[in-house]
Order: structure tokens, then C-alpha cells, then sequence
């Protein structure tokens, strides 16, 4: 069996950042700066498929927060 094709049984963390991103991180590492723990621990298709699950709008928080306040505006 080719190494490629060996079976990944890391544990893995779903992080998130400050600006709601989301990436997996090895459950036996530490947290890198600036991420924390985002609600799924799990084999790595498991922790992805949470991810594809609670991220549905890519763009990041602080950019959301601007075209809210412009739209409000907007609507005035």
C-alpha cells in the first residue's frame, strides 16, 4: 500500500479565527494565536463536513459587519 493511500486516524479540532474562518487543526497540537476551538472534534472528513455544514457565507466577519452598516445606510 502506497503512503498516500494509508488511513488518516488523526484527531482533529475545527478552529475558527476572529473573522469566523474556519480551518482543522491536530487535536493533540496546540492552538495556534488567534483561533479557538469551533464545536467538532473528529477524524479529519468528519471535522470537513461540520465545516461545509456551519460555514455557509465565506466572506469574513469584519467584511459582513461593513456591507451590513452600508446596506442600513443605504436603506435610509
Amino acid at each position: 500500500m502506497a503512503e498516500d493511500e494509508t488511513e488518516d486516524t488523526t484527531i482533529y479540532n475545527v478552529v475558527m479565527n476572529h473573522e469566523e474562518q474556519y480551518s482543522i487543526w491536530p487535536a493533540d497540537r496546540e492552538l495556534p494565536l488567534g483561533w479557538k476551538e469551533g464545536g467538532k472534534k473528529g477524524l479529519k472528513p468528519e471535522c470537513l463536513a461540520y465545516i461545509k455544514e456551519v460555514w455557509t457565507d465565506m466572506r469574513p466577519l469584519s467584511l459582513r459587519k461593513q456591507m451590513d452598516q452600508a446596506a442600513k445606510k443605504g436603506a435610509e
